[in-house]
């Protein structure tokens, strides 16, 4: 009897940890996974695109001079820093052998134009030849040219602005034997500059002159200033496939030749277009572009639907789209995060925004 009751009290036990068992599973069964996603509403607004291009700060007034001829430097006129005027002497060469060359041509030069008037009265009264007269002339025209020729080769023995400007550097030395093409100085006039850029071939159409351009330079301070393109280019670099754009800076007091700028150039502007945000749109095994919009259920649950849509443009973090297939308005839910694990069949609860 003993023996009998302890097993049968066994039999029961194990009977009723196994109930037990079952109910627990039975439970877990019966919760239901609500996955959670991030929405935000589709809107009917304004919409820009924009280009973004990097570009350089270029001036044509940016030279280096250089000696035309050789010799010794007798004076440099001028220091770094310093603002010159077109015309101004820079930098004074030795001309001292020119000078006396010239000094010599034009006592040549005078004694043969006493000579061709000598030629002339003697013509005039008959008893001079057509030959010493033209002879005596020849030697005058022959000798003025070559006191222009050493007039010009002085000129080089002085070197001028050729534009006004700002002495960047100076390279020479007073005393210093120079040779032709030697660097003197560089002379800089950054009043007037242009912005300089390259763009693909495909935003060719959608730039004119006149186009609005906000130009950045991301090493100073950030600053930024509007300009307007003024030339566009008329060849298309086989290589790379870019046009050129400039844009005119007036007035510059700031902004050096080579400095690095970032163009922004707004080339669609729709008025009136459906936004959503960009990261909502995800692709489906046809290759096409879909979204999902929640719609209310009860409490925090939303049922999910698909739409098909065509994205005619994305910029700064918004698409701007047109619906193929399925329906969507402004202020309609649309799905950003965590549409990639869900269907149409999920129910779906909605993230706090701060979470």
């Amino acid at each position: 009897m003993t023996i009998k009751f302890k097993s049968t009290f066994i039999l029961l036990l194990a009977g009723f940890f196994l109930l037990q068992s079952c109910s627990g599973s039975a439970e877990v069964k019966e919760e239901i996974y609500i996955p959670l996603v991030k929405v935000l509403k589709a809107e009917n607004k304004r919409f820009e695109h924009k280009i973004q291009v990097q570009g350089n700060v270029e001036t044509d007034q940016d030279v280096m001079l250089n000696a035309e001829m050789g010799g010794t430097i007798t004076r440099i006129h001028v220091r770094e820093g310093q603002f010159v005027s077109a015309g101004q002497v820079l930098v004074s060469l030795d001309a001292s052998v020119l000078n006396s060359n010239a000094n010599e041509i034009k006592t040549q030069l005078s004694y043969a134009e006493y000579m061709l008037g000598k030629q002339k009265e003697l013509k005039d009264r008959g008893v001079g030849s057509e030959f010493d007269y033209e002879s005596a002339k020849s030697q005058v025209e022959a000798l003025k040219s070559r006191l222009g020729s050493f007039n010009t080769q002085r000129g080089k023995a002085s070197i001028t602005a050729p534009f006004s400007g700002v002495v960047d550097l100076v390279y020479a030395k007073d005393g210093q034997a120079v040779g032709p093409q030697n660097p003197l100085l560089r002379l800089v006039n950054n009043k007037n500059v242009e912005i300089k850029a390259n763009m693909s071939e495909k935003h060719f159409s959608a730039i004119e002159i006149g186009t609005p351009v906000i130009v950045s330079f991301p090493n100073y301070n950030d600053t930024s200033i509007n300009l307007v393109v003024n030339t566009i280019g008329k060849y298309i670099e086989p290589v790379n496939r870019t046009f050129s754009i400039t844009a005119n800076l007036n007035n510059n007091t700031v902004f050096l030749p080579n400095m690095l700028v970032e163009l922004t150039i707004t080339d669609m502007t729709v008025n009136n277009a459906l936004v959503i945000s960009s990261s909502a749109i995800i692709k489906d095994p046809e290759n096409n572009d879909f979204i999902y919009v929640a719609t209310k259920k009860k409490g925090n649950n939303y049922s999910i639907r698909k739409v098909i849509v065509q994205v005619i443009e994305k910029f700064d973090g918004e698409a701007y789209v047109k619906v193929l297939e399925g329906k969507l308005k402004a202020g309609d839910l649309v799905v950003t995060e965590g549409a990639k694990g869900i269907t149409e069949k999920d129910v779906v609860g909605i993230k706090k925004s701060n979470s």
